[in-house]
């Protein structure tokens, strides 16, 4: 998968403000407006492996009334745009993605299937996906949580949704709206609706099958960083728009005025005494791709002096349930236990360094405001250890030693007030 651009910044929460509804495409379009490089998208949808010139996407910076926005056009020639939840698995799991993406998609069309199952009186396994089978709407689904995970949003919320009355066309017919599949969707998580500024279908399933996975539907205290606005392909007559809000949490004034973040975590553990310990390396590394922010172990013992091993994970609450079925899936644990903490975090900037073996990242870390570290890249160091053949403690003293003038900058000391002397 494509690279964010390198002057991008982590962006943990975001708010999907929903004026105008939402679709897979008006969600994707918000991404990319809020810095998604389209090269991205293409990238994402090209290690789908889906046939040779079976799609194309466009992004069109488009006017919405007099706001701008991002369009996105999904074009595809599907011949097969009816599949069961088993063929779209299929696709997910032949896909070359990140572990979180393709679980998260395949949770989205788990969703779409439960609901479609419940309307026509079957089980999930027998539906037949029609519109939302369809690869565009595999794109859109997998799309939105690619941008996600690209963009390094690792909460999501969501505005009330506007829902409408109206009819709209289906493979089944004539059907009132919101349509069926929507309206089961969002009563299945509880999601609040509002009035809809007009009639017509404004929240589609696949936009509320997303948001009914990935979203909490509230407005977080949130640092806005950044704006991003999707635009729909229906004109009516308001803005077509929805805004992704991106940023950071703000707990509370102290926090604010002290300039050190907080947050809010979990930590998922387990037991295990019964696992070939060779197998917890690729467990941690399948928890990393998942979203934890940290994995751990420590040697334990437990009732009848057995030797063990504790297994934890630090992760954003978002991402909890995820983490625990990958657990409960990929060791031998019966059970897992999760607490809530709270994590005091210093500001962090990323700044690249130049060293006589090439450039490197550097970690530079501040505590209210001020420069109190910085720490080297190890994998760049790695790296450029293994490509020039120096020894990595080599490359790495070098690198702190190009970052030590970050650290010993003056450039964020208290300036002596006018007419004082110094010494």
């Amino acid at each position: 998968m494509a690279a964010v651009a390198a002057d991008h910044f982590t962006m943990p929460l975001a708010y999907l403000d929903t004026p105008s509804g939402i679709s897979g495409d008006i969600f994707l379009g918000c991404l990319v407006d809020a810095g998604w490089p389209p090269a991205s998208l293409r990238a994402t949808v090209k290690n789908l492996n889906l046939p040779d010139g079976s799609w194309r996407i466009n992004a069109q910076p488009v006017a919405q009334g007099n706001i701008r926005a991002t369009r996105i056009l999904v074009e595809v020639a599907d011949e097969a745009a009816e599949r069961r939840l088993a063929e779209v698995s299929e696709i997910l799991e032949a896909a070359s993605l990140p572990d979180r993406v393709t679980s998260r998609a395949r949770a989205v069309f788990a969703r779409l299937a439960a609901a479609e199952a419940k309307i026509h009186g079957t089980t999930p396994e027998a539906v037949h996906f029609h519109e939302v089978g369809a690869l565009d709407a595999i794109i859109d689904i997998v799309g939105v949580c690619a941008g996600l995970h690209d963009l390094g949003i690792e909460r999501l919320y969501a505005s009330a949704l506007p829902l409408g009355p109206g009819w709209g066309s289906s493979m089944h017919g004539r059907i009132p709206l919101p349509a069926p599949a929507t309206l089961e969707l969002l009563a299945a998580v509880g999601a609040p609706t509002a009035p809809a500024p007009g009639p017509g279908e404004l929240v589609t399933p696949t936009g509320a099958a997303l948001l009914a996975e990935l979203a909490q539907f509230c407005q977080p205290e949130l640092q806005l960083r950044r704006i991003g606005y999707g635009a729909g392909q229906k004109v009516f007559d308001w803005p077509n728009v929805a805004r992704l809000w991106v940023g950071e949490e703000i707990e509370n004034a102290a926090v604010r005025t002290a300039r050190e973040p907080t947050e809010r975590l979990v930590v998922i553990e387990t037991n295990i005494d019964d696992m070939n310990p060779e197998l917890f390396e690729p467990v941690q590394q399948r928890l990393f791709d998942a979203g934890a922010l940290d994995v751990w172990t420590t040697a334990i013992g437990m009732k009848k002096s057995r030797p063990a091993t504790l297994l934890r994970v630090l992760a954003p609450p978002a991402v909890e349930s995820e983490l625990a079925a990958l657990l409960l899936r990929e060791t031998t644990t019966l059970g897992v236990r999760v607490h809530q903490v709270r994590r005091h975090v210093a500001e962090r900037d990323l700044k690249t360094v130049a060293t006589p073996f090439g450039p490197v990242r550097v970690k530079v870390k501040r505590v209210e405001g001020k420069t109190a570290g910085a720490k080297p890249e190890f994998d760049d160091c790695q790296a450029l250890a293994a490509a020039t053949g120096t020894p990595l403690p080599v490359v790495y003293a070098a690198a702190l030693a190009a970052a030590s003038p970050l650290v010993n900058s003056t450039s964020d000391q208290p300036k002596p007030e006018k007419g004082s002397e110094t010494a």
